[in-house]
């Protein structure tokens, strides 16, 4: 549902974008570091939100990258500990301690 809302959403920010941009048709000037040139309102409105998008979306691909590397890395890390632990849980646990617990835990719900 979540990701209907955010495509619902993008849609109606792209059709405000969309028209806003053909609204403004005329020519305007725009400057670079060596020279200006004359475009069209329209196209340097497409293409800034165009910028904008693409460096919002390789930021977000680059906190996800790192965000995968960091799951893995503690899931290595809890992997680790879980097999330390069953060493020592089966070291300390002598054959006595194992009875009294098959004799102390219920074999069923109302027990």
């Amino acid at each position: 549902m979540k990701f209907q809302w955010t495509l619902l959403l993008g849609l109606i920010f792209a059709l405000i974008v969309a028209i806003f941009a053909v609204i403004n048709v005329d020519p305007v000037t725009v400057n670079y570091l060596f020279g200006t040139s004359q475009w069209p309102l329209i196209l340097v409105i497409i293409g800034s939100v165009l910028m904008g998008g693409i460096i919002i979306g390789s930021v977000g691909l680059m906190r996800l990258y790192m965000i995968q590397r960091k799951v893995k890395a503690l899931e290595k890390e809890n992997t680790l500990l879980r097999s330390e632990m069953s060493q020592l849980q089966v070291k300390n646990e002598t054959p006595e301690k194992k009875e009294s617990l098959k004799k102390t835990a219920p074999d069923g719900i109302g027990e």
